[in-house]
């Protein structure tokens, strides 16, 4: 992984230690911890002032998505297993695992709020779970239909809105689909790129969402 700065647009620290591709990463609130998720089947933890990693979490399949929880002494994990596991960063092991999707996790965000998580997964679903510590069982309060996956196997990002009120995800359809979070109900299906739409971010106090594509492109406009 590298890290940059953004105002001189200059690479300021590498972290080394992943045997395998990196798929996803995370900065916590503060922000000096970073985490990662890789094909070496570690999760790591980083420092952003040191070079080294400052603990690794071992799972038994490849993770390719990754968030801090709120307080940051957690880290959600996903992967080819299908399943969401919450890691317990004091005791290095997991704490509590959702399931409910049926193929590979592609994304983890959290929720503005940070109750909350989205994943997005090859089973062409979005999923809303509940993370609070004294949730229900059944975490999973909403799915999330029409982005789509295809051949091509890409890891497609899903984001929040600001306030937490839309779901924005890319799709290997080339479209991008928001929905409204409490109603789910598709609220736009926006054309443009000429490749599968791989990431979305929304900005973090103003209604601007910018996407990213297998076209080269990225494109930014207004979400009302």
């Amino acid at each position: 992984m590298a890290m940059w700065d953004l105002e001189a647009g200059v690479r300021v620290r590498r972290f080394k230690g992943h045997q395998s591709f990196v798929n996803s990463c995370d900065v916590s609130d503060g922000p000096t911890m970073i985490c990662s998720g890789s094909d070496d089947g570690t999760v790591r933890l980083w420092d952003s002032r040191r070079r080294h990693c400052v603990k690794t979490l071992n799972n038994k399949y490849q993770v390719t998505a990754v968030c801090f929880n709120e307080k940051a002494d957690n880290i959600m994990s996903g992967g080819i297993d299908n399943h969401i596991k919450m890691w317990d960063l004091k005791h290095g092991e997991v704490s509590l695992e959702m399931k409910g999707h049926c193929d590979t996790i592609t994304c983890l965000s959290l929720s503005p709020d940070g109750n909350f998580v989205l994943s997005n997964s090859m089973d062409n679903t979005v999923r809303m779970w509940d993370v609070r510590p004294f949730a229900p069982a059944n975490r999973c309060l909403k799915a999330f239909v029409g982005a789509q996956h295809n051949f091509e196997k890409n890891l497609i990002r899903c984001c929040w809105s600001p306030q937490g009120t839309k779901i924005v995800s890319g799709s290997s359809d080339r479209m991008v689909y928001v929905w409204d979070t409490s109603s789910r109900k598709l609220l736009y299906k926006l054309p443009g790129h000429t490749g599968s739409v791989n990431d979305v971010d929304c900005h973090p106090t103003q209604p601007i969402l910018m996407t990213a594509s297998s076209d080269k492109s990225l494109y930014m406009g207004e979400l009302k």
